[in-house]
């Protein structure tokens, strides 16, 4: 079971203190880099690593006063260390610090994304395979086309979730890579083993060129595969808030013991949380607009992204992560009446089959032309309430004269939409 999002799971990565943990481990492996080289001592490393800590209410007190972050943070530090705090930030720059710990936090929140990805998808294709032959119609433009399965649309579903698991994976490796180059990203003052050696303990890669920061285009692509994804789960929402409409109740989202879905109509049963999905679909999307415009920074740095970024980095993984577990709770509780889908496949007495008999005529040596004519004289008829589309249809004396009655029954067969079903579900991996 998937339970109800809980904010420190996703929230706990994005703290002050986690931050500032990462930001610390960088310097620590910094140091241990320069020890390698000679350029600290061994013993001292040892030391600054054995005493290094950090209050983050004092980095944030310190900040208040210098204005910048990097300065409180080491100030801070230092403060435990001692006359060690020397060898400190040794030819780093301040993006030195902060891209490469924004990058292993970005790979920690896209790796918790994909776990509950993974259990969302497991459970769309669980409920696929158990509604592979649960028929109901299907619509385009929100009108009654041709029958398919309830399962049919949780293989879709199922398909895209796979293709979010793929692009957010993708994303994943693009984001996480660190940069420890200095000032404007020419090694002036480090040798690249810091770069190599830091990179490789926090198991991210070194970015192969750089400014003063890690280039932000990787950023927007992580940005907007995250709008994609939480457009997906939009998607699967707005179908089941459709199929809540009291017309159609065909599928309803779970309505707890003791909730209300109105202060003024007791009987009132909401797709709220469907529309919570929607809604926040469209902050993912705002928030990749950001990252775009993130890209563009003046020559070797300036630091009009990095306000920006403290708010939609996560904003972002925080929102998706609650809308995928939202989803999967929705999933979990999910009624479906198949019952009134049959009762919805017979509202057009029988019009869902017209392309079958539009075939079986062409079938006859019509041309499409002309059996669409008669089909839809039939059809239009049945919209008009003037009869059941196959009783029209049986009395047309075109249609009596090039088609048997069992080979026009037999176009109303439901079967004939089914028969491929298995091959589709063994396509997608079900």
């Amino acid at each position: 079971m998937i339970s109800r999002y809980t904010p420190p799971r996703m929230g706990r990565i994005w703290t002050q203190e986690a931050r500032f943990q990462r930001m610390l481990e960088v310097e620590l492996l910094a140091c241990e880099a320069l020890s390698k080289l000679g350029r600290v001592p061994a013993a001292a490393a040892r030391r600054i690593r054995r005493r290094a800590k950090l209050d983050a209410v004092q980095v944030d007190r310190r900040e208040k006063e210098t204005k910048h972050d990097v300065v409180a943070f080491l100030g801070e530090l230092a403060s435990h260390i001692g006359s060690d705090a020397q060898y400190l930030h040794l030819g780093l720059t301040s993006s030195d610090v902060l891209d490469t710990a924004t990058a292993v936090q970005l790979k920690e929140a896209s790796d918790l994304l994909l776990e509950d990805l993974e259990k969302l998808r497991s459970l769309t294709g669980r409920l696929a395979r158990k509604h592979r032959e649960t028929v109901c119609i299907g619509r385009t433009h929100g009108v009654h086309a041709e029958p398919t399965t309830w399962g049919l649309k949780l293989a879709v579903f199922y398909a895209e979730l796979t293709r979010a698991e793929q692009m957010l994976r993708l994303a994943r490796d693009i984001v996480a890579v660190g940069k420890v180059s200095g000032a404007v990203g020419t090694f002036a003052h480090l040798d690249p083993f810091v770069e190599k050696y830091i990179c490789q303990k926090l198991g991210i890669t070194p970015a192969p060129v750089s400014t003063q920061v890690v280039p932000r285009d990787g950023y927007a692509v992580l940005l907007c595969r995250l709008a994609i994804v939480g457009g997906m789960l939009e998607r699967m929402a707005t179908e089941i808030r459709h199929l809540q409409r009291t017309e159609v109740l065909e599928a309803e989202e779970p309505f707890e013991e003791g909730q209300t879905g109105s202060s003024a109509m007791p009987h009132k049963r909401n797709p709220v949380s469907c529309e919570r999905v929607t809604g926040m679909a469209r902050l993912l999307r705002g928030y990749a607009l950001t990252s775009l415009e993130n890209i563009p920074l003046w020559h070797e740095r300036d630091i009009a992204h990095s306000s920006a970024e403290r708010v939609i980095l996560p904003d972002a993984t925080i929102t998706l992560d609650y809308m995928i577990l939202e989803m999967a709770r929705i999933l979990q509780g999910l009624k479906i009446y198949p019952e009134r889908m049959l009762r919805n496949l017979e509202l057009t007495r029988g019009l869902i089959f017209s392309e079958s008999v539009l075939l079986a005529l062409m079938g006859k040596g019509l041309v499409r032309p002309a059996a669409y004519k008669i089909v839809q004289r039939s059809a239009m008829a049945a919209w008009a309430g003037k009869g059941e589309f196959l009783h029209l249809l049986e009395q047309d004396p075109q249609v009596k004269k090039l088609l048997k009655p069992k080979e026009l029954k037999e176009c109303f067969d439901l079967k004939r939409h089914l028969k491929h079903t298995g091959m589709i579900f063994r396509r997608v991996g079900l």
